[in-house]
């Protein structure tokens, strides 16, 4: 059931985005060449929990750690640890926050010094999925108009577009309702209403869009080994402009 949220929700909601906000922006100034991915998920951890905010992922449904921390043809999911950043990885950081009641979420994917223009081109890309959902972020239109846009911008360009990971309602709680897929499908014919919420999230591979889930339960990654990028921000619908949750830059 999709939970219409209040002007206070919403508000609220903007402060735990913030958190998650801050935290990517620290921790994109912390990715450099030798850092371990433990190291990052201790430094977010660190930090949301200076906010008076609490590590949405961590527990949650088991998942040992903070934050999601993947790398190279990892999509999402990846448990940080022992493993040491290289120049010319990129980096994916999915965090979430709760603070007061509300979660914020959010995610980035980070270059690691040196890296090749076909993966840079990837991460832009990514990125710019996002925004073209974010067109359709308004009263009226359904969900599967931001799903087409992202990926009628994603296949343009000749990448991958997961199918077994999809966006989702964030409020109280982690996942809510609806499912916001990154691909057209019939099943996602919702129309947005005023007072929605939900986490818009592009993930995108450099080749195949095929997946697979690694023997850890949690990481997910490109079957063919090539790179994947990953952009999200939690969103609210109103009767005007969305709301970028967790994101102060401008709408494009």
């Amino acid at each position: 059931m999709i939970t219409i949220k209040s002007a206070q929700d919403i508000e609220r909601m903007r402060a735990a985005g913030k958190v998650v906000e801050d935290t990517l922006k620290l921790l994109e100034s912390s990715v450099r060449v030798g850092i371990t991915t433990a190291e990052l998920d201790r430094i977010a951890d660190a930090y949301i929990r200076s906010q008076g905010a609490y590590p949405t992922f961590l527990n949650y449904n088991g998942y040992p750690k903070s934050v999601c921390i993947s790398v190279n043809e990892e999509v999402v999911h990846g448990i940080p640890g022992k493993r040491k950043l290289r120049d010319g990885d990129i980096v994916s950081c999915d965090v979430g926050a709760t603070l007061n009641g509300f979660v914020g979420d959010a995610a980035r994917t980070f270059p690691v010094g040196n890296v090749a223009q076909e993966t840079m081109d990837l991460v832009r890309v990514t990125r710019e999925c996002f925004f073209e959902g974010l067109k359709y972020c308004r009263v009226g239109y359904r969900i599967s108009d931001i799903s087409k846009a992202i990926q009628k911008h994603a296949e343009s360009h000749g990448y991958g577009v997961v199918r077994e990971l999809v966006g989702h309602g964030v409020g109280r709680v982690l996942h809510e309702d609806p499912e916001v897929p990154n691909f057209y499908s019939p099943r996602s014919r919702q129309r947005l209403e005023a007072g929605m919420t939900i986490a818009i999230e592009p993930m995108i591979n450099l080749g195949t869009a095929r997946v697979w889930q690694l023997d850890d339960g949690w990481t997910v990654t490109t079957q063919d080994g090539k790179p994947s990028a990953h952009y999200e921000n939690s969103v609210a619908i109103t009767d005007g402009d969305p709301i970028l949750l967790t994101c102060s830059e401008a709408i494009l």
